[in-house]
C-alpha cells in the first residue's frame, strides 16, 4: 500500500503583496495591511487543519523600520489588534505563538502585548506559529556571530571548534526545525532576507496570488506541489537518514 505522502512539518511563507493589492482596488495602503491580516487569520486555520506542526510568517521585516512613520504606526497597531483579537482563537485550536526577530526595536506596546500572548499561548502543542517581527536573515547572522564572538572572547569556546551546530544554536530560531517549504506570495521571485541560514535545503514555491487573496486552497495546492518533489538536501540521490537527520530531532524540540 502506497504512503500517504507527507505534510511539510514547517512552512515559511513570505508574505507579499498586501500594497499592491489595495492600489489595485483604488484603496489606502492600510486597508491592503488589514486585508492581509484577514489572510493571516485564514492561514493559520487551514495550516492547522492540514496538519502543519510549525507556521512561520514574514510579517515585519528589518528594512520594513524605512517605510514612513505613519505606515510602521498602523503595522504596530495592527499587530497589537490582532494578537489581542486571536488569543482566544489560537488558545482553542491549542496553537502556541513565537516570535524571532530583534524584538527589542519593536515599540513597547506591541513588545509587551506580543509576550502576553506568546505566555498565554506556551502550552499549544498542535501547531507553533512563528512571527517573523523586526527580522532579517543577515541581522540574525549577524548577532548569531557576536554571541559566538563573546565566548570565544571569554575563553569558553575555541574559533577552531565553531561548527554549523554551533551557528545554529545561536539563531533565533535554535528551538525550531528548519523550514521544509518556503511560500512566496505575489510572483516575486527573491528570498528577501528571510531565514537565510535556515532555507538551505527548503523546497520553495512562488504563487502570482497576492497574500490578501491567499486562501486555504492557495495553501493546499503548494503542499501538494511539496508532496511531488524529491528532496536531495544538496546530494545527488534521496537520503532518508540525512532527512531524519534535520526532521526529527528538530521535531522532538518543537513538540516535545
Amino acid at each position: 500500500m502506497d504512503e500517504t505522502p507527507a505534510v511539510p512539518f514547517h512552512i515559511a511563507i513570505i508574505m507579499d503583496g498586501n500594497g499592491r493589492w489595495a492600489q489595485a482596488r483604488g484603496l489606502m495602503r492600510a486597508l491592503g495591511h488589514r486585508a492581509g491580516a484577514e489572510a493571516v487569520r485564514r492561514t493559520v486555520e487551514a495550516g492547522r487543519e492540514l496538519g502543519v506542526r510549525v507556521l512561520t510568517l514574514y510579517a515585519f521585516s528589518w528594512e520594513n523600520w524605512d517605510r514612513p512613520a505613519e505606515e510602521i504606526r498602523g503595522l504596530m497597531d495592527l499587530l497589537v489588534e490582532f494578537l489581542k483579537a486571536e488569543t482566544p482563537r489560537l488558545r482553542a485550536n491549542q496553537i502556541r505563538l513565537q516570535a524571532i526577530g530583534r524584538l527589542e526595536e519593536l515599540p513597547h506596546r506591541a513588545r509587551a502585548t506580543l509576550q502576553q500572548v506568546i505566555d498565554d499561548t506556551a502550552s499549544g502543542d498542535a501547531m507553533t506559529l512563528v512571527l517573523a517581527l523586526s527580522y532579517g536573515g543577515r541581522q540574525e547572522l549577524v548577532d548569531a556571530a557576536r554571541r559566538i564572538a563573546a565566548l570565544v572572547r571569554e575563553g569558553r569556546l575555541l574559533p577552531e571548534h565553531i561548527t554549523e551546530a554551533h551557528i545554529a544554536s545561536h539563531l533565533y530560531t535554535a528551538d525550531l526545525p528548519d523550514p521544509d517549504l518556503i511560500i512566496r506570495t505575489s510572483g516575486e521571485m527573491r528570498v528577501s532576507n528571510f531565514l537565510l541560514w535556515q532555507s538551505s535545503y527548503a523546497e520553495l514555491y512562488v504563487t502570482p496570488t497576492l497574500w490578501p487573496d491567499f486562501t486555504k486552497a492557495e495553501l493546499a495546492e503548494a503542499i501538494a506541489a511539496y508532496q511531488h518533489r524529491e528532496r536531495r538536501f544538496g546530494r545527488s540521490q534521496p537520503s532518508p537518514r540525512q532527512d531524519e537527520a534535520i526532521g526529527p530531532a528538530g521535531r522532538r524540540q518543537v513538540v516535545g
